[in-house]
């Protein structure tokens, strides 16, 4: 009898452990273009005074002068003033012009398309971002697809504790005027993931991206 519960015990523990490694997956997602990896040590010091993967950086650190929102919806939300309008768009996924990558007897969704990808990660989406626009002045500022396609799940306002619309969002501004950051939390299937676009005398130059915000 001794020997029957010692094996139904480690058949029981053998199935727990095999449910947990079918519930685990990969992060695939390179950390090379985190906070934590930036080499351009003046954009560093003015992206940690709002991205929230620099929180421990914030200390001493003065906010920078922000553009507002002026307009929101389900799918969008625009910023403007100094002469400055951002919008970001948001569209929905539709699975089936895609390549779908899987991982496990569950098949976690991993890749989109042959790459690791930000928002919802593990399963599909729902929704892309489907464009970011900007404008300063007369000029049209290119922000190009590969700086979002691997975007998902973007999140444009919520709801505080009196029902009014606020938003984790946010375009700032350089001391100098010369360098424009646009920053957006948006959710995962666990936390958040957070990136910043980085514009620098009228032309993109980078973009700044963390996983695993506020688990």
């Amino acid at each position: 009898m001794k020997f029957v519960w010692c094996l139904l015990f480690m058949c029981c523990s053998m199935s727990i452990m095999a449910q947990d490694d079918d519930n685990t997956y990969p992060d695939y997602r390179k950390k090379t273009e985190g906070y934590t990896r930036m080499a351009e040590k003046d954009l560093k010091a003015e992206v940690a005074s709002f991205a929230l993967a620099a929180i421990e950086d914030r200390l001493n650190k003065t906010p920078l002068p922000a553009i507002p929102p002026v307009d929101y919806g389900a799918n969008f939300i625009t910023f403007e003033g100094n002469n400055i309008t951002v919008t970001i768009k948001a569209g929905t996924f539709d699975a089936s012009k895609h390549k779908i990558g899987t991982y496990g007897e569950k098949k976690h969704v991993v890749r989109i398309d042959g790459k690791p990808f930000y928002g919802n990660y593990g399963s599909l989406p729902n929704y892309s971002i489907a464009s970011v626009t900007m404008t300063i002045g007369k000029d049209t500022v290119l922000i190009p697809a590969e700086a979002y396609a691997d975007l998902y799940s973007p999140q444009f306002t919520y709801s505080d504790e009196k029902g009014a619309a606020r938003t984790y969002n946010g375009v700032y501004l350089s001391p100098d005027k010369r360098t424009i950051y646009i920053y957006m939390l948006n959710k995962e299937s666990i936390g958040s993931y957070e990136v910043t676009w980085i514009i620098q005398d009228k032309k993109y130059l980078r973009r700044v991206v963390d996983s695993g915000i506020l688990k």
